[in-house]
């Protein structure tokens, strides 16, 4: 299989308005791959459609080599998701909520049991186990979203804003396990508002208005907008309002995280991605 995502033209309309407008797009397996944009810009509408839970308007989409149009249920079984809610039942205990995780995904119940419980000790939640969830700080939630989402052993992980709202050592935390699960074959499809985050992804691409104007690793983008920083890129390539649209290099997927964690040779800038050496970048 060549590519974990592939879209082709892939379009999504409300009514007038164009939520995704002719997205184009290749992700290799294994990849860790930063999906951002402003609010509004289409990400999230995106990723409903990948995951085979809005149907598209227009284009094609295969997901681990099947194709949306006529196999979105098979889809489901082959990828976990993480939406900005955290996918959680907060009137169930933490032990509950990976039962019914492994559940809906067909798991036996004697394999939840044995890897939930693997789950909890490499979380920290052993003891907490039998704990409502709404009674868990944010950060934790957090990681039990994320352990949820990859409980059946994923092919591709879609994360939404998995970030959103915690602290800064929650967040590293947080990518020191997407790290483990890519370093497992798992392809990381992620979105984040959080620029540094940015840095950690292999290749990103930004969206302005429903169309990604931008693609390529930090470091090529860095070099092709001028900017220091992600965070300067980004605005650049948003504020100028998609006019940099020129800034699609290797869309098949080169370049970006390999299956065991360690970035392709284009892949920023040919630095291990070991969310440690990034931390102090950091605010």
């Amino acid at each position: 299989m060549d590519h974990a995502v592939k879209a082709e033209g892939l379009t999504r309309r409300f009514g007038d308005f164009t939520a995704v407008d002719r997205l184009d797009l290749a992700v290799a397996p294994g990849e860790i791959f930063g999906f951002l944009g402003a609010n509004g810009a289409g990400k999230t509408t995106a990723i409903r459609m990948f995951c085979g839970l809005l149907a598209p308007s227009e284009g094609e989409a295969w997901i681990d080599g099947l194709s949306l149009s006529r196999s979105a249920e098979a889809i489901k079984q082959r990828i976990g998701y993480m939406s900005q809610r955290f996918s959680l039942y907060d009137d169930l205990t933490i032990e509950e909520n990976i039962e019914f995780s492994g559940g809906i995904h067909g798991m036996p119940r004697a394999e939840i049991r044995r890897v939930g419980a693997a789950l909890t000790a490499r979380l920290g939640l052993e003891r907490a186990r039998g704990r409502l969830t709404r009674e868990v700080p944010l950060g934790f939630k957090q990681r039990l979203a994320l352990g949820c989402a990859a409980l059946h052993r994923p092919r591709i992980l879609f994360l939404d804003e998995p970030t959103g709202g915690v602290d800064p050592l929650a967040r590293r935390e947080f990518w020191d396990l997407i790290y483990e699960t890519a370093a497992e074959g798992t392809t990381v499809f992620v979105t984040t508002h959080y620029m540094d985050e940015a840095e950690y992804c292999g290749r990103v691409s930004i969206m302005v208005r429903g169309r990604i104007t931008a693609l390529g690793s930090p470091a090529q983008l860095k070099r092709q907008t001028g900017g220091a920083t992600m965070e300067e890129v980004f605005l650049r390539v948003v504020e100028g309002g998609g006019e940099r649209g020129g800034i699609l290099p290797a869309a098949d997927g080169a370049g970006g995280a390999s299956a065991n964690g360690a970035m392709g040779p284009g892949a920023n800038g040919g630095k291990e991605p070991n969310p440690g050496g990034a931390r102090g970048e950091e605010a």
